[in-house]
């Protein structure tokens, strides 16, 4: 599949998360399996915002949220819709704190197993710097088969 054809297909299924935590799918590179989405951080992901000069602070589940989803992105577009990829464990290493504004997590994949694959991304803010990044277990399950995209 070319990048423009696995695009269509996360276009034409996309995933309800992606409403809730307010992202999209940007990029797919199918030489590197590289994954890039972007997210706009609301008030609604902050903790309290009374008194915050920046808006307030993102909570981390969300921060959690927007790096996963660009590591699992990449690891069902490397199988090309064939894998359902449920998480097994993830671990986030929070750098800097995330304020409302518009952020790119990437993913990719590391390993990639019979039943197992692991999986890395990073979170980044419009500037380029370093806000967190995350490893990730996940099963390689049989995804549900997907209608072609339009």
């Amino acid at each position: 599949m070319t990048e423009q054809q696995i695009l269509d297909a996360f276009r034409a299924h996309p995933n309800p998360c992606l409403v809730t935590l307010g992202g999209k799918v940007v990029s797919f590179d199918p030489e590197t399996d590289v994954c890039v989405m972007q997210w706009q951080a609301t008030q609604a992901h902050c903790h309290s915002t009374h008194g915050h000069p920046k808006g307030g602070i993102v909570q981390g589940g969300f921060v959690t949220g927007w790096i996963d989803a660009a590591m699992a992105h990449a690891c069902m577009a490397k199988s090309r819709f064939t894998m359902a990829v449920p998480s097994l464990e993830i671990k986030v290493s929070f750098l800097l704190a995330a304020h409302p504004g518009r952020y790119h997590a990437k993913g990719w994949v590391t390993r990639w197993g019979r039943t197992v694959a692991f999986l890395e991304g990073e979170l980044t803010d419009e500037a380029g710097q370093l806000i967190a990044r995350a490893s990730s277990t996940v099963a390689l399950r049989p995804a549900p088969a997907r209608a072609p995209a339009a």
